[in-house]
């Protein structure tokens, strides 16, 4: 029988390829399992490898293809099916709250979870979440205010318009329209008292789409 994580991962980079043909990126495994360093998804793969659930393409950069899928659950992952379910059944499910996210100058990036926010579950029933409480006032035109919290889906990708958490130099993290033009990105506010950052592309990373926010009146 797989561990749980050898399960997730070969549950994820399957599902992953089914929608999109391709396979998922070593950050984004990284953040569907919840482990900190690229070295532990390599050990599960190549643990997937030698138990022939997955296959490695040859000639092809981090291409996988998943040969079979295994008969049984992780008794650990059926309690966790288990508690997710009961959850629902109260409409509430959490999702982890990072920290303080800047709408104004950036701030150190957030990395470690701190705490679980429960939220409605219909505001994250596709894909994968996460909240930030915003500090600052540079998107307040667009209603984002100080003191809002915002739930973020994952994505290392955005249109342009969207409203995204921005990586930028891998140390400051912020929350700014994305625009993309050529080999730079502009990360824009939404108060004419800031003005829009343009960033060699190289510079900036994206770690996630607005998708909803909530507001607690004191």
């Amino acid at each position: 029988m797989l561990t749980p994580k050898q399960y997730k991962l070969l549950m994820f980079i399957n599902k992953t390829i089914k929608e999109t043909g391709c396979c998922p990126s070593f950050d984004e495994m990284k953040e569907a399992i919840s482990l900190k360093s690229k070295s532990g998804i390599h050990a599960l793969i190549e643990a997937l490898v030698e138990r022939n659930f997955l296959r490695k393409l040859p000639h092809k950069a981090r291409a996988l293809e998943v040969v079979r899928m295994p008969k049984l659950k992780p008794s650990a992952i059926i309690e966790e099916e288990k508690k997710k379910e009961e959850a629902l059944k109260g409409g509430m499910v959490e999702i982890p709250l990072y920290g303080k996210i800047a709408a104004g100058t950036p701030i150190e990036a957030i990395a470690d979870q701190s705490e679980q926010l429960p939220v409605p579950y219909e505001m994250v029933a596709s894909g994968q979440y996460y909240a930030l409480k915003v500090e600052g006032d540079s998107m307040i035109n667009i209603g984002i205010m100080d003191g809002d919290t915002v739930i973020i889906k994952k994505s290392d990708v955005a249109r342009n318009g969207d409203i995204v958490v921005a990586l930028v130099d891998d140390c400051e993290a912020t929350l700014k329209q994305i625009k993309k033009e050529g080999g730079e990105v502009l990360l824009i506010p939404k108060n004419d008292a800031y003005e829009t950052r343009r960033l060699d592309a190289r510079r900036v990373k994206v770690q996630g789409i607005l998708s909803s926010l909530i507001r607690t009146y004191h």
